[in-house]
């Protein structure tokens, strides 16, 4: 099964690990190529869960009851909207700046700072009260609405797709 939530779960893993990268990068090439990439599934997956997953916890999710604001999909939406707004802001902050300067590492703080309280409050409230109101077959369903968007956005420019002679490619990088 193709789980929401176990989607988003990965993208948040993957998110994280690539700020830790950044820590080890010891280049203004490794920070840019690092950065170049983390940057760009930042927006992508802002903008994945605002196409996929908010639109469906606003019509199933949680618990609209005024006395529990914990579990209400509109309080809980409008948290991660802002949230993915702080985040874009620093991202383009950034991409103002050259990789491995006080301005540019600035900004990447400030997005690693805004993604992280995002990535946690979503995974204490949001994703929580989605997994107890939704069915497993609707989480199934946008699995596989999160997987297409992806796949309709995935990048191959600059990729060398043309057949390869072996021999040549062997004495090339031998």
């Amino acid at each position: 099964m193709s789980d929401i939530i176990d989607l988003i779960y990965a993208d948040h893993d993957w998110l994280r690990r690539q700020f830790f990268r950044l820590d080890d990068a010891t280049s203004h090439d490794e920070l840019a190529a690092i950065w170049t990439t983390l940057s760009a599934r930042l927006d992508a997956h802002a903008d994945a869960e605002e196409t996929v997953f908010y639109p469906a916890l606003l019509k199933h999710g949680g618990d609209d009851d005024p006395g529990n604001p914990e579990g209400d999909p509109r309080d809980e939406t409008e948290d991660a909207i802002t949230d993915h707004n702080a985040i874009r802001d620093a991202v383009r902050k950034s991409r103002r700046h050259e990789p491995g300067t006080a301005e540019w590492f600035e900004a990447v703080f400030t997005a690693r700072k805004e993604n992280g309280e995002h990535l946690d409050e979503e995974e204490r409230e949001a994703m929580p009260d989605f997994i107890k109101s939704a069915s497993l077959e609707l989480r199934h369903a946008l699995g596989m609405k999160w997987l297409q968007f992806y796949a309709e956005r995935e990048s191959i420019d600059g990729i060398d797709s043309r057949d390869k002679d072996a021999d040549d490619y062997i004495a090339k990088h031998s």
